[in-house]
């Protein structure tokens, strides 16, 4: 039987290619296999836009359909399924590497397959690289502090209850806001009624031909999408700062 191969998970970043470590790119171009995610419904895999022009052996390439849904037994198979795919790869010795959007810890796919493998194969040697998240791509392009002195910032997925979000924003200085998808009008209409709008950022497939950026969300049109989208969200204006 073949030693096992080695797992490597890669953060690729939000969507501009070139976002990713330099220590990752040289562990993608020692793999013998590089799966690419690709969400349900969708003709390529961002993921693989964001390696457009690095030098990586596209013949490496496998892609692999993902879905996310709430059902977490539906997601319990899927990622088992992907998982046995994987480790029949890496049971032949072959050295595998999954790419992720964004990050490769932060609200990712990439961890349901982890453990999933993990649990397979209880002695799987792995390294996981860290990637840009959507919220630092978007605070950096739009010159948007993440957090300043002690300010005090919560991540989290958006919240169906929007009760539960104006919470949250009442207790932070900073919420940054993931996974809107169609909750975005209802988001739009909080802030404008908190009259916080003004001071809110927001971001769709950043990175990618066509993005979205907005500094300022009382001018963003309600029907815009929330997929593959980022709201930066500060409760109060920004104090300025004086030398």
């Amino acid at each position: 039987m073949s030693e096992l191969g080695h797992f490597i998970g890669v953060g690729v970043g939000p969507g501009q290619a070139g976002l990713i470590p330099v220590a990752a790119l040289q562990a993608l171009q020692q793999a013998d296999i590089i799966y690419l995610p690709r969400a349900r419904g969708s003709e390529q895999s961002v993921a693989q836009q964001c390696l457009a022009g690095l030098p990586v052996d596209a013949s490496k390439f496998r892609d692999v359909e993902f879905i996310m849904d709430p059902d977490r037994s539906l997601l319990a198979d899927h990622y088992a399924a992907l998982a046995a795919s994987v480790a029949a790869e890496l049971e032949q010795g072959h050295n595998v590497a999954y790419l992720t959007i964004g990050d490769s810890m932060t609200y990712s796919t990439y961890g349901y397959l982890l453990a999933a493998l993990r649990e397979r194969l209880p002695g799987l040697a792995h390294t996981t690289f860290p990637g840009v998240t959507s919220f630092a791509a978007t605070a950096s392009a739009l010159s948007w502090p993440l957090g300043e002195g002690k300010e005090r910032m919560l991540i989290l997925p958006c919240p169906d209850d929007m009760a539960a979000l104006e919470a949250d924003i009442a207790s932070h200085d900073i919420v940054v806001l993931m996974k809107i998808g169609q909750r975005l009008p209802d988001v739009l209409a909080l802030l404008s009624r908190l009259g916080i709008a003004q001071h809110c950022a927001f971001a769709r497939r950043i990175g990618l031909s066509d993005e979205i950026l907005c500094p300022d969300v009382s001018q963003l049109d309600a029907s815009a999408s929330g997929y593959l989208a980022t709201m930066l969200i500060r409760r109060q204006a920004r104090e300025k700062r004086h030398s």
